[in-house]
């Protein structure tokens, strides 16, 4: 176990950790406390305003931590619909003062195979969608526990993968995989209710144009969620990487690969957004684009201030 900052008075942390204690005791947890900003702007004065709830948040999180390479946290898990230990390990994770942090986004396991991000997605799908069951819903991604999740809740959903020039757009491979380029969507306008995109806009240098093909293929009224390595405290976006005259990769900083699930090359990281990414969706249309921010011990949605982005046609 990690002793506490010594900038967070000690009765003031310990009544933080009491109170998170107190409510787990009692199964379903409250609603989700999710904030919605507009700009940069906006988050400045959030963490002005709940300065001190940040610090306990960020000491009840070290005081969870374990020695062991894999160890469980109590919670509720919403998908589910019921408590459940969520496992944590030490992938991917960093290291301060000695102290190992997990990667708790991509952590926090529940054993139905969704980790914190996907568990709170699909709160927030709920939340800020409010899909129907026959809703048009397509999400960038298809051999993963998200897609499955979907498919046995909704009658019409639609994944696909990047297969690149193996086959064509909107071609199925030999193993049931639809391809799909974000920036050269094969669906007609206006066609789904719901867009869900999780970390791939930034491995598409022309993000304008990915932008731009989901809000085509969006009804009027349609969502747009999606979640992409975005630097909270930064206002402009970090390009990595881009495309020069000639068609070739040209780094700016040094190459950064995600994981594919479908290589074992990985993803080029072209970006590392901020909070001008919200100009962007602006740009193309959408009429309400926000970051939502949110953090709940009891739901396990841990690593400081969470956030996804919300848009709406």
């Amino acid at each position: 176990m990690t002793t506490l900052p010594i900038n967070l008075h000690p009765r003031a942390a310990l009544s933080t950790l009491r109170t998170y204690a107190a409510r787990l005791r009692y199964g379903r947890p409250r609603s989700l406390n999710v904030t919605a900003m507009d700009s940069y702007q906006d988050y400045i004065r959030y963490r002005e305003r709940y300065q001190d709830r940040i610090i306990a948040r960020n000491a009840l999180e070290l005081s969870l931590l374990d020695a062991r390479d894999r160890f469980s946290i109590r919670g509720f898990c919403y998908p589910c619909g019921k408590a459940t230990d969520f496992v944590v390990d030490y992938r991917y994770g960093t290291e301060s003062a000695g102290v190992r942090i997990p990667n708790w986004r991509e952590s926090l396991s529940c054993d139905c195979g969704l980790n914190n991000r996907l568990r709170a997605s699909i709160q927030l799908f709920d939340r800020c969608c409010t899909p129907r069951k026959t809703d048009r819903i397509y999400i960038t991604e298809q051999t993963t526990p998200m897609y499955r999740w979907l498919v046995d809740r909704y009658t019409q959903v639609t994944g696909s993968e990047y297969l690149g020039d193996r086959i064509p757009c909107g071609a199925v491979s030999s193993d049931g995989i639809r391809n799909e380029s974000l920036t050269h969507l094969s669906f007609p306008a206006a066609y789904f209710d719901h867009i869900i995109t999780f970390d791939v806009l930034e491995h598409i240098p022309d993000v304008a144009k990915a932008l731009r093909e989901c809000y085509r293929c969006l009804k009027p009224g349609g969502h747009l969620l999606l979640s992409v390595p975005f630097v909270v405290a930064a206002e402009h976006t970090l390009v990595r990487a881009r495309i020069d005259a000639t068609g070739a990769v040209e780094h700016l900083h040094a190459p950064e690969y995600h994981g594919d699930p479908l290589s074992s090359d990985g993803c080029l990281c072209f970006y590392h957004f901020g909070w001008d990414l919200l100009e962007q969706l602006r740009a193309v249309g959408f009429t309400r684009a926000q970051v939502l921010v949110y953090w709940s011990r009891e739901l396990g949605y841990l690593g400081g201030d969470q956030l996804q982005l919300h848009a709406a046609k």
